[in-house]
């Protein structure tokens, strides 16, 4: 559950039920070894049948689908840390098309030389939640800039 105020509206409510995590270990390794994660960072397979809610004190969840789909790396841009202060919620509630949405946002404003920034992401982009993650949806009113967006997280 977010830890303050929405700063949109959000017509749907955060659902309670959180499916468990459906991954291998190999994937798990594969993961961290592709990624390079520094041991230091201690990264943990979860338990049979946690879910991202249940990750051990001290641990935050991140999804595969993060760093495959997303392009999300470690550490985090300031851009996208800013993302989560400015709504209130962490990390593992966001989906991965919230990720998607995200990261290509950023891309494009990098590539054409302006700073991210949250207000900027706004005039396109929307909070919304869904299956009890959060996302973000295109603004009506907003050009669309995510053309080909992924269909599926699922193989």
């Amino acid at each position: 559950m977010s830890t303050g105020e929405l700063h949109e509206d959000s017509s749907e409510e955060m659902s309670a039920v959180v499916p468990p995590l459906k991954w291998s270990k190999e994937t798990f390794d594969g993961l961290v070894q592709n990624f390079k994660f520094p041991e230091s960072w201690g990264a943990t397979y979860p338990e049979e049948g946690q879910t991202t809610v249940q990750a051990p004190t001290g641990y935050i969840t991140l999804f595969w689908d993060y760093f495959s789909e997303g392009n999300f790396r470690l550490p985090a841009t300031r851009f996208f840390l800013d993302i989560l202060a400015f709504y209130k919620f962490h990390i593992f509630q966001l989906h991965p098309f919230g990720m998607v949405r995200i990261r290509h946002f950023e891309f494009l404003c990098r590539s054409m030389y302006i700073e991210p920034t949250v207000n900027r992401f706004r005039v396109f982009y929307q909070l919304h939640c869904s299956q009890g993650f959060y996302s973000f949806a295109q603004r009506s009113s907003a050009k669309k800039i995510l053309l080909h967006p992924p269909k599926s997280f699922l193989e």
